[in-house]
């Protein structure tokens, strides 16, 4: 039997980090309990209407924040809020799939375009690996604007 899972990243600014992490993957801001969202709807403002209604002090209201894949084929992601800093290297990551199935220089090329896309919405470029067949298709390591590793797959 398999479960559903989320992932939970520690985080100095959730709502930062969960807005890059959107961008990156498609994914959106569920509403918050008891109603749902209009499809031009603001979710962080619906949010913080939610809190202030529940009477969270304003100071934690960047305390969380999650988000869902519209298609609701992906993992929950959580965002929370924590005191300390990233200290040292992932012990697991994410693997971002760019290009499932490509191979060679077409492979590669949908990884740069994709290295480019989110290094402009502020991740970080560490490392390209080049293809090494038949073992390794290839692949660039990054990390989020937290410091967070993840490859492009």
């Amino acid at each position: 039997m398999s479960r559903a899972f989320q992932v939970t990243f520690d985080a100095r600014d959730p709502r930062a980090l969960s807005a890059f992490w959107a961008e990156a993957l498609g994914y959106v801001v569920p509403g918050p309990p008891g109603g749902g969202l209009a499809p031009d709807a603001d979710p962080v403002a619906a949010w913080e209407e939610f809190l202030a209604r529940a009477g969270v002090p304003e100071e934690e209201w960047n305390s969380r924040s999650a988000l869902e894949d519209p298609a609701g084929s992906g993992p929950r992601l959580l965002f929370q809020r924590v005191p300390e800093d990233k200290a040292a290297k992932n012990r697991v990551h994410l693997d971002v799939r760019v290009a499932p199935g490509a191979a060679g220089e077409e492979r590669m090329a949908a990884l740069e375009a994709e290295c480019a896309r989110l290094v402009a919405l502020g991740a970080a470029r560490v490392r390209r690996f080049e293809p090494d067949p038949p073992m390794s298709t290839g692949w660039i390591v990054m990390t989020d604007p937290e410091g967070n590793e993840f490859c492009l797959d």
